[in-house]
């Protein structure tokens, strides 16, 4: 390869950090930092935890962002790489075009500058071209005033029959040079982007099998506005046969902007008039729909993929019971409900299978309940919140246990997946789903966030239109918010599945079993520095995880912490100025007031990261998340039969949408409080007042139960 083809594909990595700097409004040394970090191998967390100084506290957003941006582009450059390489090939590869492709800055630009010079199945223009009609199409195009004599240009041989065949393949040649116009693309996509309609029909023949989208049968409204949750819903209407789905502007919008674009006053320009009406709709229209179709999906992929995060991180961070003796009930009707007590650390130490809603049973499965809460001392029961939950708990509730025993219901959306997983048969291999069920309903309480990274995140059923999205973006976008809440709460290396260290920065599924095995060998970690001792993890995982990983009664306290241990030598120092211990400056609120962080600041440490060792001194490997906060429903309401309007009852938020929020009052059928009905005020998202789990009080507005719908409002509660 010549050197003027490998500048053209070497985009230095330099003009891809301004780039990025440009876009997100920050420093290019920031940027830069951030980069060489995750060269380097650093994790997001890693980076916006541990590296405050290098990046000038960026925050994960801002470091995922760069990632990805940096991903964005060097897909760009491989683009870029190919299309020159080809050109080359070809011979096509002039100066002026070698500088355009180098100067393009998105890959629309990119192909734009391309198009011309693909590689094309034989087109109508080609084979205008292959009649000889290329200098008739030059000559109309230019529209000059001298007479146009297209007689010339029959030629029998070449299949040139008429005037009117020698017009019509001129046509098809001016056609396609208006379609391959960078600019016209350029501004024609514009245009499409700010007055496109999508407009939906229905395809009459499906109308029996398409009844969920019957708002769309007969549907328009302009794209730039459009909410993604509507446009999700259309595109899969139309990928059921259901919906037929036209998105571009008006036609009579579109073609006086081409005309007057290539039109000339005061000449005959029937023909380039005709070619471009055909060159709209036969090229460029279907072309720049396709493209505009692309960037709708993308941005309502976008959407729905950020509820979809927003909502899993509310539930994976929900606040947990902790460390308790659970009795934990997964419950059903005919089957009965399946009865499993945990200890403290959600070990199955007794299950079996009580009958509580069948008459003669139900003496026998207090008894048992009863017997069983003596026996394993149990401190909290959890009742899964599915069929024949709400009757289990007032079976539970009804045995007057004692106010000491907690009674609540947990979610259990996801519990059956995790019992048929692979995962649940390692850890339960002589134990049925129901068993497996019902444990993971207990520790569900005990540690939502331990429990749920079993689980493939799309199952756990908090987003919008989550299999009509790009899986690939779905799966990354949901990882990064599992990534982040596990290492913002920290992990207990010596308790912890291999599923939830498998999310602890710098480790995954491999380094994550070998901590396993070793802990299973030689028995729980003293510290973290034993760490080094587990095979592969060697200094570069240790620097990544080490931080994320807590180690509870360890001899250091600061391995309880999320302290780094490649700050001890500081905090030492601290305490040997202080003339006291590392313990003492954990214990002690007046030693660590006497501490003046500033004599600390050196090159590679700066206030930012002394300001979070000071208040992680203060409380050491503190949970992040909420104090559980225990939740019943009305006593009185148990099916969607017993609602009535202007009913207000407690409820507790299952899921956030763009369009509003689901709530469950414990009808086994979720309510739906519009975004409209969310606030006495205008809310743009409904983030802003609501949050999966949140606890709430609502209204009832209007009850459907034919179809099973539910009205709910928090406004005048």
């Amino acid at each position: 390869m010549n050197l003027s083809i490998q500048s053209a594909i070497g985009i230095v990595m330099d003009t891809h950090q301004k780039v990025i700097a440009e876009e997100l409004q920050i420093p290019v040394h920031k940027v830069t930092a951030t980069v060489e970090l995750l060269e380097d191998g650093a994790t997001v967390p890693f980076i916006s935890r541990y590296r405050k100084e290098a990046t000038g506290s960026l925050d994960e957003v801002q470091v995922a962002t760069i990632r990805d941006r940096l991903a964005d582009l060097a897909e760009l450059d491989k683009r870029r790489k190919s299309i020159i390489e080809s050109l080359s090939k070809r011979d096509l590869l002039s100066d002026a075009l070698q500088n355009s492709l180098e100067k393009a800055k998105s890959l629309t630009t990119l192909e734009d500058i391309y198009l011309p010079h693909k590689v094309k199945r034989r087109t109508r223009a080609m084979i205008g071209r292959e009649k000889g009609l290329e200098p008739l199409a030059r000559e109309l195009f230019q529209q000059q005033e001298k007479k146009i004599d297209p007689s010339v240009y029959i030629n029998a041989e070449k299949g040139v029959i008429s005037i009117d065949d020698a017009l019509a393949g001129a046509r098809d040649i001016i056609a396609e040079w208006i379609n391959e116009d960078q600019e016209t693309r350029e501004q024609l996509r514009r245009f499409f982007a700010q007055k496109a309609d999508i407009v939906s029909t229905l395809v009459k023949k499906n109308q029996e099998k398409g009844g969920k989208f019957r708002d769309y049968f007969d549907w328009k409204e302009g794209t730039a506005k459009a909410p993604g949750h509507r446009l999700l819903a259309m595109f899969r209407g139309e990928q059921e046969k259901v919906l037929s789905l036209s998105v571009r502007p008006a036609e009579e919008l579109v073609l006086p902007l081409l005309n007057s674009r290539f039109l000339k006053k005061g000449v005959d320009s029937k023909q380039v008039v005709l070619a471009i009406a055909d060159g709209y709709k036969r090229l460029l229209g279907p072309s720049l729909e396709k493209e505009l179709r692309n960037s709708l999906k993308e941005r309502a992929d976008l959407e729905a993929i950020t509820v979809f995060g927003d909502n899993l991180r509310e539930l994976l961070l929900a606040a947990p019971l902790g460390q308790k003796r659970l009795m934990s009930l997964d419950p059903g009707f005919r089957t009965g409900a399946k009865l499993v007590c945990l200890d403290e650390q959600g070990k199955l130490l007794h299950s079996t299978t009580i009958y509580p809603t069948m008459g003669g049973s139900i003496e026998k499965a207090a008894g048992t309940v009863k017997d069983l809460c003596r026996k394993y001392k149990i401190e909290a029961i959890g009742i899964g919140n599915g069929t024949a939950g709400r009757e289990t708990e007032a079976f539970v509730r009804d045995l007057e246990l004692g106010k000491e025993i907690l009674i609540t219901l947990v979610n259990e959306d996801g519990a059956s997946i995790y019992s048929a997983s692979e995962v649940a048969r390692r850890e339960f291999p002589d134990y049925d789903l129901t068993v497996r069920g019902a444990v993971s309903i207990g520790r569900r309480l005990q540690d939502p966030l331990a429990e749920l990274v079993k689980l493939e995140p799309k199952s756990i059923g908090v987003g919008q239109y989550q299999h009509d999205v790009n899986q690939a973006e779905l799966k990354k976008g949901l990882e990064d918010v599992v990534v982040s809440c596990v290492n913002s709460v920290g992990v207990e290396v010596n308790s912890a599945s291999l599923e939830l260290l498998t999310y602890v920065s710098g480790l995954g599924s491999s380094l994550a079993a070998s901590i396993v095995r070793y802990r299973d060998e030689n028995g729980p970690f003293t510290s973290r520095k034993e760490l080094m001792k587990v095979p592969r993890l060697g200094a570069k995982a240790f620097e990544q995880c080490a931080g994320f990983l807590r180690i509870h009664g360890a001899k250091n306290p600061l391995d309880a912490s999320a302290v780094h241990p490649e700050r001890y030598k500081t905090i030492t120092k601290m305490a040997k100025d202080a003339d006291c211990t590392v313990a003492d400056l954990v214990n002690n609120e007046a030693v660590r007031k006497k501490v003046d962080i500033q004599k600390y600041v050196s090159d590679s440490l700066g206030l930012p990261t002394l300001q979070d060792i000071m208040a992680e001194l203060a409380r050491p490997g503190r949970d992040p998340r909420e104090s559980f906060a225990l939740f019943s429903f009305d006593e009185g309401v148990h099916a969607i039969g017993d609602l009535i309007p202007e009913m207000r009852l407690p409820g507790i938020v299952t899921n956030v949408t763009k369009f509003g929020a689901f709530v469950d009052i414990g009808v086994h059928q979720d309510g739906l409080i519009h975004i409209s009905q969310l606030a006495d005020r205008f809310v743009k998202d409904p983030t802003e007042v609501v949050k999966v789990r949140q606890q709430v009080r609502v209204r009832v507005l209007e009850i459907d139960e034919k179809r099973g719908r539910i009205s709910l409002s928090l406004r005048d509660v």
